[in-house]
Formats: C-alpha cells, sequence, structure tokens
C-alpha cells in the first residue's frame, strides 16, 4: 500500500490553517502531519515531520514564507514548497520562486485544485497559477531582450559603450572620436534607452557583462 502524501501546513492565519486542515484531511491518500503559524515554527515542524510537500503563506509577521522556504529548503532539498497566497506582486513572486518554491497558488483556488496541486507536486510536477505563468514569461522574454540589445546599437554608440566602459568622460570621448560633446550626448541618451538601463554605470556594467570591449 502506498503510504499517504506528508503536507505541512504553513499560514499565521489560524483559520486558514484550520479550513485547509479540515478540507485536506478528507482528500485520499494525504496526511497533514503539522501546522505552523509562523516561519520558525515552520522550520521547526518540518525538521521533525520530514514532509513530502509544504502548504507555504507568502506574508506572515515576522519571518516571511521567502525565507522560510528557503530554509526549509537548505534542510529538505527533495521537500516540495507549494506556496498558497493572495499576493502575485513581482517582489513577492519572483524571491519565492527563486528561494526554491515549486508551486504558486492563490487562496481563491479550489479545495480540489489545491490537493490535486499537492498530488502533483509530489510526483514532481509543478503547478503555477496562469497569472504567474504569464508574469515569468514575460519576465523571460525581457530578460532575453536585454541580453541582445545592444545588437540594435549603430557602429558609432557601440564605440561610445566601448569608451563608456572605459571610464571616459563625455570630452574624453568626443577627443578620441573627433566628434562634439554634444554629439557624444546624444549618442550616449539614445543607447541608454536602447539597453534599457538608467545611467553610464548600468552601460558600462552591460558592456562588461556581454564581452563587448575589444
Amino acid at each position: 500500500m502506498t503510504r499517504p502524501i506528508k503536507v505541512l501546513l504553513v499560514d499565521d492565519h489560524e483559520m486558514v490553517r484550520i479550513g485547509l486542515s479540515a478540507v485536506l484531511s478528507t482528500e485520499e491518500g494525504l496526511e497533514i502531519v503539522g501546522e505552523a503559524g509562523n516561519g520558525a515554527d515552520g522550520i521547526r515542524l518540518a525538521q521533525e515531520f520530514k514532509p513530502d510537500v509544504v502548504m507555504m503563506d507568502l506574508v506572515m509577521e515576522g519571518m516571511d514564507g521567502v525565507e522560510t522556504t528557503r530554509r526549509i529548503m537548505e534542510i529538505l532539498p527533495d521537500c516540495k514548497v507549494i506556496v498558497l497566497t493572495s499576493y502575485v506582486d513581482d517582489d513577492k513572486l519572483y524571491p519565492v520562486i527563486e528561494a526554491g518554491a515549486f508551486s504558486y497558488l492563490l487562496k481563491t483556488s479550489r479545495a480540489s485544485e489545491i490537493a490535486d496541486a499537492i498530488r502533483a507536486a509530489a510526483r514532481g510536477q509543478s503547478v503555477l497559477e496562469p497569472q504567474v505563468t504569464a508574469k515569468m514569461m514575460n519576465r523571460l522574454r525581457r530578460q532575453e531582450r536585454r541580453e541582445t540589445a545592444h545588437e540594435e546599437l549603430t557602429e558609432r554608440e557601440m564605440e561610445v559603450l566601448r569608451l563608456i566602459a572605459q571610464g571616459k568622460s563625455n570630452q574624453e570621448i568626443a577627443d578620441a572620436l573627433f566628434i562634439g560633446v554634444k554629439t557624444v550626448k546624444f549618442h550616449v541618451t539614445n543607447l541608454l534607452a536602447k539597453l534599457g538601463v538608467e545611467d553610464r554605470t548600468q552601460a558600462a556594467i552591460y558592456a562588461l557583462k556581454n564581452g563587448l570591449m575589444d
């Protein structure tokens, strides 16, 4: 007989924990092994019960879901953390994914969807809300565009970028290229916009990172 999937609940709202526990306990093949009202208790119970899946709240008093997820993954690298939250903000989504979260669900999800996500996680299959998938795809596209943005630079703009990366001032760039300072400023403005960076320092970092120096 296949053993049940051990599930740990980590949420600072007692009613959420009670509701989740009551519903998931009726699902075949799932066993709620513990409930934690904060990150510290979540880590302690994870060490004690070694769950297969942790249902993780994102916004909690004290240690948040991001740090709790990171620490649990350090202790139990094979554990699957499923974020269950009301938020899809970039400043919360990406850090917890980078911390090791395996799936990302919203608290508007139906009980059956949460149970299915737990079973999927135990099989090694990730589940993401459509909004989350769209955000991550858009982020990847933006990253890909940033990595090839220099291909849009003209030959002169590339020359200016290389000199910026060498720490040259506008006057020094003008002297090196035998052009006016106003023209240099024009090229700098254009290349910053094309690269999607805010200042000369970021432009220099971009050039060095992408191997654009001679």
